[in-house]
């Protein structure tokens, strides 16, 4: 009984820790992302994202130095942060993948309208008239 209760307790706090991680993201315009190249050197770019539940979208360039390194390897960090990539936030460690599938891309697409509006158009628009193939990116905090 003193070890289901123990257990309980311990569950409910990496609950409230993991639930304080996603929450920073919500109502922001910036994440910066943190993947590794294959020497183990990392690069930070500060991207648009949007997030429904526990799971972060971006979008990106298909061909991208971001998606080439994730395809690599997952492993990434995340935190909010400014336009510029100034952190408001901590880093928080998490796992990406790139998702090929059109009932998602249609779905970020969406939340990405409604997050950015006119902005977002006009950078789709722009994308679109160079013929650029964008993908999305899968992210989710890890415990």
């Amino acid at each position: 009984m003193i070890f289901q209760k123990l257990n309980q307790k311990i569950y409910l706090k990496k609950k409230e820790e993991y639930i304080l991680k996603i929450e920073q993201f919500n109502h922001q315009k910036y994440l910066n992302l943190e993947t590794f190249r294959k020497s183990g050197i990392n690069v930070r770019t500060p991207v648009w994202f949007v997030q429904e539940g526990t799971t972060i979208f971006v979008r990106t360039l298909a061909n991208s130095g971001k998606v080439k390194r994730i395809r690599n390897n997952g492993q990434v960090n995340i935190a909010v942060c400014k336009m510029d990539g100034s952190l408001l936030g901590d880093w928080v460690q998490a796992k990406a993948n790139e998702v090929v599938d059109e009932n998602t891309d249609k779905k970020v697409d969406r939340l990405l309208d409604k997050k950015y509006g006119l902005m977002k158009k006009m950078f789709s628009l722009s994308s679109s008239l160079q013929g650029k193939k964008n993908t999305i990116i899968e992210i989710r905090v890890t415990d």
